[in-house]
């Protein structure tokens, strides 16, 4: 069984590929080849070749929403010349792979690939993670054989061949230890644990609000902080002009955390304070987390918001917008949960009734299925 992927780069398209490539390979281990052809990416490439998956890269396009000249131009540009090519490459490499089934996640490069692969009558499964859908699957939708959905409201996917599932987490995720989060990052303890992530975008706009609030949380709770690569070391200077040198023995800043810390310290928070992908209220939702989750609004089709708020509806989460999120409703929202206990065991509790844990592997199995039954 020969299974190829498609997607964007960002985390939010790829690592659920690879929590459904990880449950076909538990399940059928050396029978199923896995593959990968999507735009150039090294996000994606340094991922993938852990997982031993093999990438081809396509030229790839996409269309602007902005209008601005230079917008314009690279519109027609990428419209005329990289999409066209994108798809003439696209056609060769599946004639050439011969893949029995496509898993897209969408993102602008998934598109040549699914078209492609409609017209050599190659089956695609088609995994959307929003509630809102990117352009990318709104135009692939009409080629898919199954469409798999993570949240049950997603926009104008009602139809027969649509499966409400969750979306794909790594189980990996979820195998964490707090006591192995306490060693590697020498967590003090005795305090309620928050962990904040950053994200790969608007990453410095929720550090500033941490630096800005960091003297008064560090009062009363730990912090791990996950800045971003590119914002760590501002971060770890500024803190230190934040707060006093004692305080931060309970402020642990990181640049980046693999998947073995972040499942650590995932176990480790009593409190997730996150943007809000779907790749991210799915986790937090996985490991039985409450959640503060604050959406980028520069997200395209405002996604993030439409996120938030729907998970946030389930009561596992509350949702607080950039232009709420200020140092003085973050502390009075943080400090009002952790003084009602019952209010973050009944967050934890919603998370987990919204949780799809087995999501990836479900998924595996109707892509196997579905092969062997053509």
């Amino acid at each position: 069984m020969k299974i190829l992927f498609t997607g964007g780069g960002s985390g939010g398209h790829i690592y659920p590929i690879v929590a459904v490539a990880r449950a076909l390979r538990k399940k059928y281990g050396d029978s199923v080849k896995l593959s990968y052809l999507g735009p150039k990416d090294n996000f994606c490439k340094v991922v993938l070749a852990k997982e031993h998956i093999k990438v081809r890269t396509i030229m790839a396009g996409k269309m602007r929403r902005y209008a601005n000249p230079a917008a314009i131009i690279q519109n027609v540009i990428d419209l005329l010349i990289k999409i066209p090519l994108g798809f003439l490459q696209s056609l060769f490499l599946l004639l050439f792979i011969n893949p029995d089934a496509v898993f897209s996640k969408g993102g602008y490069g998934s598109f040549p690939v699914a078209l492609a692969a409609w017209i050599l009558r190659i089956p695609i499964f088609l995994q959307e993670s929003d509630v809102v859908a990117g352009m990318a699957v709104k135009k692939t939708v009409r080629y898919a054989s199954v469409i798999f959905t993570s949240f049950p409201e997603t926009e104008g996917f009602l139809n027969r061949r649509t499966v409400p599932l969750g979306n794909p987490v790594r189980a990996q995720i979820m195998d964490g230890s707090k006591e192995e989060a306490a060693k590697a990052l020498g967590l003090k303890g005795g305090r309620p644990l928050i962990l904040i992530v950053g994200g790969s975008q608007g990453a410095q706009r929720i550090n500033d609000k941490i630096l800005d609030a960091l003297a008064e949380l560090l009062q009363s709770y730990e912090i791990i902080h996950i800045a971003g690569p590119r914002n760590i070391d501002q971060v770890s200077k500024e803190s230190k002009i934040m707060a006093k040198p004692e305080a931060l023995e309970y402020y642990h800043p990181l640049g980046f955390a693999g998947e073995k810390v972040m499942a650590d310290v995932y176990a480790a928070a009593d409190l997730i304070v996150s943007r809000a992908g779907s790749g991210s209220i799915f986790e937090i939702a996985a490991m039985k987390k409450p959640g503060i989750l604050i959406p980028l609004p520069e997200a395209a089709q405002n996604h993030q918001v439409k996120n938030a708020y729907a998970y946030a509806r389930t009561g596992a989460a509350l949702v607080m917008e950039e232009g709420n999120f200020t140092r003085h409703l973050f502390l009075e929202k943080i400090n009002d949960l952790f003084a009602t206990p019952e209010s973050t065991a009944a967050m934890a509790e919603a998370a987990a009734q919204f949780a799809r844990p087995a999501a990836g592997e479900t998924i595996a199995d109707h892509i196997a299925k579905y092969v062997s039954q053509r």
